[in-house]
C-alpha cells in the first residue's frame, strides 16, 4: 500500500496542498487601533465557500488603515508556492502544507489558524452501491492526487486497512467541476472531492453522499477545511497587520458562523453559485475551527508514513506554528 500511495504522491508532487476541531464562538476583543498609515496586505485564496468570510472583511480592514488585495487561486499548493516565493503576504493552504514545505527546506511558512471543518464523504454515482468500504472494490474513483481531501482519503484507507490499490484511482486535473463531469458522464463510479462540487450531483440527481463512506475523521488527518497561512517575514516584520487582519477575518467568520442564512448568501456571493446550491453546500461546514497542533504533528508524521513527503518534520512544526494571532483576537 505503501508503494502504492507513494506513486501517486510522487506523481503529483507539485500539486500538494489541504485537523481542524471546531470550537464554539468566543468574544472578540475590541477592534484593534487603526494604523498610524495605509498599508497594503496581499492575500491568496481560494474561491470555495469554507472562505466565505473574506467576503466581509474589506471594509473592517479599511478601518483599521489597511487595503486588502485578494489574488485568487484555484488550488492550495499554488497559493503555498506563492507565499514561500514571497509573493504574497498571507495565504488560505492545506494544513498539509506546513509539513510539505518544511520537508522540502523551506522555513517561509508560519501556520496561524484553521478556517472550518465538516464530514467527507465519498460521491457515488446514481446505480452504483457503495454501502460498506469493501465496496470500493474494482470501482473507478476520482481523485485529485496530493490535494487536501485526497489526504484525507488515503490516511482513512490506510488507518481502515483498506488496500489502496482495491479499486482503480482516476486521477483528475483542475477544478472540481471536472469530478463532477466525469461522474456525469458515468466515467467513474464515485468522485473524491471538495464542496460545493460534494452537493451539486447530488442536488441535480445523478450522485449521492455515501454516507457509510466518510473519509473526514481518520487519526492521523481529521476534518480539516483549510489553514490560514502567513509569510514569515509579514509574521515578523508586520505583525500589526497580520494581527489585524486576524481580528476582521475572525470577526466576519464567527458572524456567518451564527446565521445559517448569511452564511449561504455569504457562500453564493463568494463562489457565484445559485443560492439554492450554496444553501445545501453550507450545511455540513463548521466555521470556526483551529488546528490543533498535536494534530498537525500527527499529520506530519503520517504522510511521511505513506511516502507523500520524503522527511518526518513533526518534531519541526511547533516552531512554525503561531496561534498567539488567534489568542490576541480573542481577547486571551
Amino acid at each position: 500500500m505503501k508503494r502504492a500511495l507513494f506513486a501517486v504522491a510522487a506523481a503529483a508532487l507539485a500539486t500538494l496542498s489541504g485537523a481542524l476541531f471546531s470550537l464554539p464562538a468566543l468574544a472578540l476583543s475590541p477592534r484593534p487601533a487603526p494604523l498610524a498609515a495605509p498599508v497594503t496586505l496581499t492575500v491568496g485564496y481560494q474561491k470555495v465557500g469554507h472562505l466565505a468570510p473574506m467576503t466581509l472583511i474589506a471594509d473592517d480592514l479599511k478601518k483599521m488603515n489597511i487595503e486588502l488585495k485578494l489574488v485568487e487561486f484555484v488550488r492550495y499548493a499554488d497559493a503555498r508556492t506563492a507565499l514561500l516565493a514571497n509573493s504574497l503576504d498571507m495565504a488560505t493552504v492545506g494544513p498539509a502544507d506546513l509539513a510539505i514545505a518544511l520537508a522540502q527546506g523551506s522555513r517561509s511558512m508560519v501556520g496561524l489558524m484553521g478556517v472550518g471543518s465538516s464530514p467527507k464523504y465519498v460521491i457515488g454515482r446514481k446505480g452504483v452501491s457503495l454501502e460498506n468500504w469493501n465496496d470500493i472494490r474494482g470501482k473507478k474513483i476520482a481523485i485529485a492526487p496530493g490535494s487536501a481531501v485526497w489526504f484525507q482519503f488515503a490516511a482513512t484507507l490506510s488507518e481502515k486497512n483498506v488496500p489502496y490499490n482495491s479499486f482503480t484511482a482516476v486521477n483528475v486535473q483542475g477544478g472540481g467541476a471536472n469530478f463532477d463531469q466525469a461522474l456525469k458522464r458515468g466515467d467513474v463510479d464515485a468522485i473524491v472531492t471538495w464542496e460545493p462540487f460534494e452537493s451539486i450531483p447530488v442536488i441535480e440527481g445523478y450522485g449521492y453522499f455515501a454516507k457509510n463512506l466518510e473519509y473526514g475523521q481518520s487519526k492521523s488527518v481529521g476534518a480539516e477545511l483549510g489553514l490560514l497561512a502567513a509569510n514569515r517575514v509579514t509574521a515578523t516584520a508586520r505583525r500589526d497587520v497580520v494581527q489585524r487582519f486576524v481580528w476582521a477575518y475572525v470577526s466576519s467568520m464567527e458572524s456567518l458562523a451564527a446565521s445559517p442564512q448569511k452564511f449561504a448568501e455569504a457562500y453564493a456571493q463568494f463562489t457565484g453559485l445559485p443560492l439554492e446550491t450554496s444553501r445545501e453546500a453550507a450545511k455540513p461546514i463548521k466555521l470556526g475551527g483551529v488546528v490543533d497542533l498535536e494534530q498537525v504533528k500527527r499529520q506530519a508524521a503520517a504522510f511521511h508514513k505513506l511516502g507523500v513527503i520524503q522527511k518526518d518534520v513533526s518534531g519541526e512544526i511547533a516552531a512554525f506554528w503561531d496561534n498567539s494571532f488567534l489568542t490576541t483576537a480573542r481577547g486571551k
